[in-house]
């Protein structure tokens, strides 16, 4: 079953309020204090918020005999992206987006623990439930440090947690129920090749991309060169350095 459209069949627009639904909209007027006891005029800001606010994306991958590292992504509908093709743009865009394929991803739930142990399990939970995949909660490990999707708008941070699995035994995960879950498949793709098409957009999501390099520099992976740090010439590996945050704190 393949989606062919996104009818709208009611916009409660002007009648719902900004403090309800699963977006909350917060219109508010803010000041600056500065540390010579000034303050800059009032101005106004909008801010988004979901539940929980805090996401985390999970970083699926598996590395063959051939040292060829596949990664697992997931084709989904996105309605707003999807109905962007009811809106006129400065810079038209020609794209009617039916899916995205992006990493599997979810909110961070009340019942997740703290720290990090919390952002495995968030991690291991999405990817049953989006890819059907059982992997071990402590197989996962954050891969860098925490990203703020959106900062204009939005106070959400995203995580990133990486972990091995049998890519090829993934399925579409029953998901969590709502319609925005039906129709969503699987996508097993080369990690080069992946990040070859966010770059292209043809995958047309940030966070994809962003977590697509970080799990490259993770494993030591090289997609320019199609190879690993360890491959290289040992000259070209003594002045490669990855990117992580060790590397930052070194300097």
């Amino acid at each position: 079953m393949r989606l062919r459209s996104i009818e709208i069949v009611e916009d409660r627009t002007s009648e719902a309020r900004c403090d309800e639904g699963f977006l909350v909209l917060s219109r508010l007027r803010l000041r600056n204090e500065y540390d010579d006891d000034s303050y800059s005029r009032v101005y106004d800001c909008d801010l988004m918020s979901r539940p929980g606010s805090d996401a985390v994306a999970a970083l699926l991958y598996h590395i063959d005999g051939h040292r060829r590292v596949r990664v697992l992504l997931r084709d989904a509908i996105r309605p707003p992206v999807y109905l962007r093709l009811h809106k006129r743009f400065v810079h038209a865009d020609p794209h009617v987006y039916l899916s995205l394929c992006e990493l599997v991803a979810g909110l961070v739930e009340p019942s997740d623990a703290a720290g990090p142990s919390g952002l495995h399990q968030r991690a291991a939970a999405e990817t049953h439930e989006e890819a059907g995949l059982a992997v071990p909660v402590d197989d996962f490990e954050v891969v860098g440090g925490e990203t703020f999707a959106s900062p204009g708008v939005s106070d959400e941070k995203l995580y990133f947690c990486a972990a091995p699995t049998d890519v090829d035994a993934a399925r579409a995960g029953d998901g969590d129920g709502s319609v925005m879950e039906e129709g969503a498949d699987v996508v097993i793709l080369e990690l080069g090749e992946a990040i070859a098409a966010c770059r292209s957009g043809e995958i047309p999501d940030m966070k994809t991309e962003l977590g697509l390099l970080r799990l490259a520099d993770h494993l030591g992976f090289i997609p320019q060169l199609d190879c690993f740090e360890d491959e290289l010439p040992p000259e070209l590996r003594k002045r490669h350095r990855r990117l992580g945050i060790a590397a930052v704190r070194d300097r």
